[in-house]
């Protein structure tokens, strides 16, 4: 593994600025989730707010990505790629995911959408998700290490009969899109690396109804939808390490107290 970067005030401030604008720009894209619409339509509406506040979304050409934003519908887990031929339908559930670059710092986001009404199945996978993320949460804190982050996360989500996908993972963010350390949502307790005041990160679990195993499109090399066909939600928050506790930087409702 390589170093954690511990982030200046001065990196925090900015990297603070792009998560607050990337929680921005998925709230704005809230209002055209709604049936008949498709999923292009809403990430080039993503895309024009974003430029519209002098940054740039991070997925378009990384890694070849086409897209301004990850839009994951019913059994995608992650990665899917926004197009006029995904038109959402009544009882659909998806995730849209948005990382910004704001003065050369990164935000990264995500969260359940529904489209109209939605199974108690779905209701009840998107509220497990929700807590499996809250529970994360509250494991960040100074000396805490990171495996107790997965620790909480797959405990809760085995004792309601869901899987963790352990494929993916949340991961440093903030000077660059990817960095150190690894956060995994299914891990064993009090193991990975210390967790230290000036990290951070993301938490992101992707919890599905059946099995955690991923199966990538082999056209576009990018959608990962469950191997059963059930369905996945997924929530996202970058969080910072503070002196006490943590801060959660993509929080632009005040869910998260600081701490």
């Amino acid at each position: 593994m390589g170093q954690i970067i511990i982030k200046t005030p001065e990196q925090i401030e900015g990297i603070r600025s792009s998560a607050h604008l990337a929680a921005q720009a998925l709230e704005y894209a809230g209002q055209f989730v709604k049936e008949g619409v498709n999923t292009e339509y809403i990430d080039d509406k993503i895309d024009e707010f974003i430029r519209s506040h002098g940054a740039i979304a991070a997925t378009k050409g990384y890694n070849g990505y086409p897209k301004s934003s990850c839009i994951s519908l019913n059994e995608v887990i992650c990665h899917g790629i926004p197009s006029k031929q995904t038109i959402l339908k009544p009882g659909d559930i998806l995730n849209i995911d948005v990382t910004t670059i704001l003065g050369g710092f990164y935000g990264d986001t995500s969260r359940m959408f529904t489209v109209g009404e939605v199974s108690a199945e779905a209701e009840k996978l998107i509220e497990t998700t929700l807590h499996c993320l809250d529970l994360g949460i509250e494991q960040v804190k100074p000396g805490n290490r990171f495996g107790n982050i997965g620790f909480v996360i797959q405990r809760y989500a085995k004792a309601l009969g869901y899987s963790v996908v352990y494929e993916f993972c949340g991961h440093g963010v903030g000077v660059d899109f990817h960095e150190e350390p690894q956060v995994d949502h299914a891990s064993r307790r009090n193991t990975g690396p210390e967790m230290k005041p000036g990290m951070i990160f993301t938490i992101e679990p992707m919890i599905n109804q059946g099995k955690p195993k991923a199966s990538i499109d082999r056209y576009d090399g990018w959608t990962a939808r469950t191997v059963d066909k059930k369905l996945s939600a997924q929530f996202e928050h970058t969080v910072l390490v503070t002196p006490n506790g943590c801060e959660v930087l993509t929080d632009i409702h005040d869910e998260y107290p600081v701490t």
